[in-house]
């Protein structure tokens, strides 16, 4: 019984891999969410994605998700997310796939293209939970918005309620076009 159970397990960990894979995940990503050898990722890496995975680190830096339309997007992905961990009985990187599908669809639906990879939403999550991170709610729209930690909250305005000044002027992928 116990070799069956193991069994059922690789099948769960290969499907979570294979499903990451198509999502776009670095190796990393597979390597810290699986129980999957390194070995076998790579060649299931270069199976599914028909060629050798991205080298190089992973982006560690907190300044990306506090620019603007970057903001934006991490923000609403990880509002996401948040909903998805409290309702439902997901967990750790089932419910981070859930919420990036759901973020790309809601992209989508507004004829947008997403600026935030797999990669970056679950090192954004990462962040988040070592509080390297932390989520403010507009002080005027009551949106919540990634932030840096300490963020005073009476004070915050996010990029939506007082854009910057070029903001909306590019037409950039992903790019969100004011009126």
């Amino acid at each position: 019984m116990a070799t069956q159970k193991s069994v059922l397990n690789e099948s769960r960990q290969i499907a979570r891999a294979v499903n990451l894979i198509e999502m776009g995940a670095r190796l990393q990503v597979l390597e810290s969410e699986t129980e999957l050898s390194y070995e076998r990722l790579l060649r299931l890496y270069k199976e599914v994605a028909g060629k050798s995975p991205s080298k190089g680190q992973l982006p560690f830096s907190t300044d990306w998700f506090l620019t603007w339309q970057p903001n934006i997007h991490s923000s609403l992905f990880h509002n996401i997310y948040t909903w998805l961990a409290k309702s439902s009985e997901l967990e750790g990187i089932d419910a981070i796939t859930k919420a990036y599908q759901l973020y790309t669809e809601q992209v989508g639906a507004c004829g947008l293209e997403p600026q935030l990879s797999i990669t970056r939403a679950w090192r954004l999550v990462r962040f988040m939970e070592n509080k390297m991170l932390a989520m403010t709610p507009c002080s005027k729209c009551g949106g919540h918005f990634v932030t840096e930690p300490y963020e005073n909250a009476r004070h915050f305005v996010c990029g939506l309620c007082e854009p910057p000044a070029r903001a909306g002027k590019g037409g950039g992928a992903g790019g969100i076009q004011l009126q």
